[in-house]
C-alpha cells in the first residue's frame, strides 16, 4: 500500500529536531525508518509530518562515561555489533544487536529506533531492561533521564513525550548473553532471554512474553536464594502474559521462556 501523504523535514540539530515535533500533533521522527515506514505502507501509522533525524552525527557514538557506556540513539546496529569498547564491556548487547533482522537492517536501523518504537518483541529493549539502562530524552524542557524499568509502558507505548528526542542510551559494564527462538534468522523473537551479571546481581529479561519486555524476576529471586539454574528457571514465566499468535501460542511461549531462561543461564555459568 501507499502512505497517506505528509510533509517531510530534515532536522539540523537536536534541538530542532524538537521544535519541529513540537510544530504540529501528528508529527513522528524518522531515524533509521525499519519500524515507523512499513507501518506507514500499512496506514496504521500517518504522521502528517516527518523529521528526519539521520542526518544528526552528534547522536552517532559508543563512548565511556561514568564507569559505563553511553551509545547515542542514532547509532546503528551494525557498529553496536563491531565496535570494540561494547564487545569488551558489554558484549551481551553487542551480541543482541547482531542478532536483529538481516544485514540490511543492521546497516541501517538504529538502536534508539528500536528502542523508542517500544515493540515487546524487539530484541534490544529486553537486553536494556535486564542491563538497568537509563535513557536520556531531550525535549522543550531540557534533558531528562528514564530508567528502563519505567520507559517501556504498552505495545508500542514508551515515556517520551510527543515533542521529545531519544538522544542517549546509558549501559553498565557487564557479561551475559542473549538467546532467541524464530522460525527465520530475520524474523522477530518468538521468545528472547537477556540475562546480565552486573555489580554482582544477575537479572534476567524477557522478550515476547508480555506487552512490554519483562524483567523474570521470580528467576532472579531464586538465583539470588541459591537455586540452581534449572531450578530457577522453571520459574521463568510466573507474572507474564504472553500473547497466541501465529508464531506460537501463550503455552509454546511459556514454555520457551523456561527453556531459553536455563540456556541462557548456563551459558552464562550463574
Amino acid at each position: 500500500m501507499i502512505p497517506v501523504e505528509f510533509e517531510y523535514e530534515v532536522a539540523e540539530s537536536v534541538e530542532h529536531g524538537v521544535e519541529l515535533l513540537g510544530s504540529r500533533g501528528d508529527a513522528k521522527v524518522l531515524a533509521g525508518g525499519h519500524s515507523l515506514l512499513p507501518l506507514m505502507r500499512l496506514r496504521v501509522a500517518r504522521p502528517g509530518l516527518l523529521v528526519d533525524l539521520g542526518r544528526l552525527d552528534e547522536l552517532r557514538y559508543v563512548r565511556e562515561a561514568d564507569g559505563g557506556i553511553a551509545i547515542g540513539a542514532l547509532t546503528r546496529h551494525h557498529d553496536l555489533v563491531q565496535d570494540g569498547l561494547l564487545r569488551r564491556s558489554c558484549p551481551v548487547l553487542a551480541h543482541a544487536a547482531s542478532l536483529v533482522g538481516d544485514p540490511q537492517v543492521r546497516h541501517r536501523g538504529t538502536i534508539g529506533g528500536s528502542v523508542a518504537h517500544g515493540d515487546p518483541a524487539s530484541d534490544l529493549p529486553t537486553v536494556l531492561l535486564a542491563l538497568d539502562a537509563e535513557l536520556s530524552a531531550r525535549g522543550p524542557d531540557g534533558e531528562r533521564t528514564i530508567p528502563a524499568a519505567e520507559f517501556f509502558r504498552g505495545v508500542f507505548e514508551t515515556a517520551l513525550e510527543p515533542e521529545e528526542v531519544l538522544a542517549e542510551i546509558r549501559v553498565p559494564a557487564a557479561t551475559g548473553t542473549y538467546v532467541k527462538f524464530n522460525r527465520r534468522a530475520q524474523d522477530w523473537a518468538t521468545v528472547g532471554v537477556a540475562v546480565a551479571r552486573t555489580n554482582g546481581a544477575v537479572h534476567v529479561g524477557l522478550t515476547s512474553m508480555g506487552p512490554t519486555p519483562l524483567r523474570a524476576t521470580a528467576v532472579e529471586t531464586a538465583l539470588a536464594g541459591g537455586a540452581a539454574p534449572e531450578e530457577a528457571a522453571e520459574q521463568a514465566d510466573e507474572g507474564t502474559s504472553p500473547p497466541s499468535d501465529t508464531n506460537g501460542s501463550a503455552d509454546f511461549r511459556r514454555h520457551l521462556a523456561r527453556v531459553l531462561v536455563r540456556r541462557a543461564l548456563e551459558t552464562t555459568a550463574v
